[in-house]
């Protein structure tokens, strides 16, 4: 039988999700509200300028619907809230634990210093009950070592209970993985966990550049498929590989959404392959969705489908305390005890 959101519902982990790249045109609003602001569009306007179409051509379109959310995500009060209105907005959709990325220098246009910007982040996490850990991005550009290096020291102070990793984000047919070997070296001497994007615009060769430098997993990757040692190379290190089939057609590593179909080749080839949302506003979807989409497409039961999810919980960067507690959750073993107990 076909995988149903409804049976998803409750157990569903996202490891590789953008905040900027997830405001709703309802949070859109209220962000600009706390400033004082009204944007003067209608809803469809407003969503059009968040999400991309059917036709987006590549990732450097793509990245240009975070303009609008970033110039609304500048200050505490604003950072906060996104936060807390998507944690919200995930718990109402049935997802049981998010990692939520963001790049602290790309919020300090209106005198935030990075510092400031994680501690409002972790303030909105605290504001919600939902299940969910932050991940601060470094991001790929010609001039801005500091800052990046600014980010990992940062983290490696914060790395605990809210902050769990770093990562590398941004245009990667432009800035290389391999240009960040300095940032990913200090990364390295300070034990911080790191996932890198990868496997995008620069195919294969980015993903081997990110495992050189130590990625512990590896964001989308799916342009591995180009090389079969690499797939063989990601399967034995058992390197998971953060995959969000519908961005990854808009932006040009997936082919075609028929080309979904090819990751079956990755999961027979024994690489752990977690499903994820990357974008719910730009690309309009959500984990769920995207869950259910590689289920149809590769003909998945419903064992298989909770096997990716407990490779998505094994693959976090949450506490072993935590997983414990989502494996009984996304196994569905808390729920039949639920039911046993109602029964009787």
């Amino acid at each position: 039988m076909p995988v149903s959101i409804s049976d998803l519902h409750g157990r569903l982990v996202d490891l590789h999700l953008h905040i900027d790249g997830s405001i709703s045109v309802p949070c859109a609003r209220r962000l600009a509200a706390l400033e004082g602001r009204e944007l003067r569009r209608g809803d469809a306007e407003l969503s059009a300028l968040l999400s991309v179409g059917d036709d987006c051509e590549d990732l450097s379109e793509y990245l240009a619907k975070f303009d609008l959310p970033l110039s609304l995500l500048q200050t505490r009060e604003q950072l906060s809230e996104s936060v807390r209105l998507l944690q919200e907005e995930l718990r109402e959709k049935g997802c049981a634990y998010a990692e939520l990325r963001f790049a602290p220098q790309l919020h300090c246009e209106r005198g935030l210093t990075q510092r400031e910007v994680v501690e409002a982040a972790i303030e909105g996490l605290r504001r919600s009950a939902f299940e969910a850990r932050l991940i601060l991005c470094c991001m790929r550009g010609a001039d801005n070592l500091s800052a990046n290096l600014e980010t990992v020291e940062l983290a490696a102070e914060l790395v605990g209970d809210e902050v769990v990793a770093i990562d590398l984000a941004g245009d990667e047919a432009r800035f290389p993985t391999a240009d960040f070997a300095a940032v990913f070296a200090r990364a390295r001497e300070l034990g911080i966990p790191f996932t890198i994007h990868a496997g995008e615009a620069d195919g294969p060769q980015g993903v081997r550049d990110a495992l050189a430098l130590g990625a512990a997993r590896i964001g989308h990757g799916v342009r591995a498929m180009d090389d079969p040692g690499l797939v063989r190379e990601l399967a034995a290190r058992r390197v998971p590989l953060e995959v969000c089939p519908t961005s990854e057609v808009q932006t040009g590593a997936l082919r075609s959404h028929h080309d979904i179909a090819s990751l079956g080749a990755l999961l027979d080839a024994g690489v752990i392959v977690t499903i994820n949302a990357d974008n719910c506003s730009v690309s309009n979807t959500w984990v769920g969705r995207e869950l259910t989409l590689v289920a149809d497409a590769l003909g998945l039961g419903g064992d298989e489908v909770d096997a990716l999810l407990l490779d998505a919980v094994e693959a976090s960067f949450a506490d072993e305390a935590t997983k414990a507690a989502l494996r009984e959750v996304v196994s569905g073993r808390c729920r039949h005890r639920d039911e046993e107990a109602r029964h009787g």
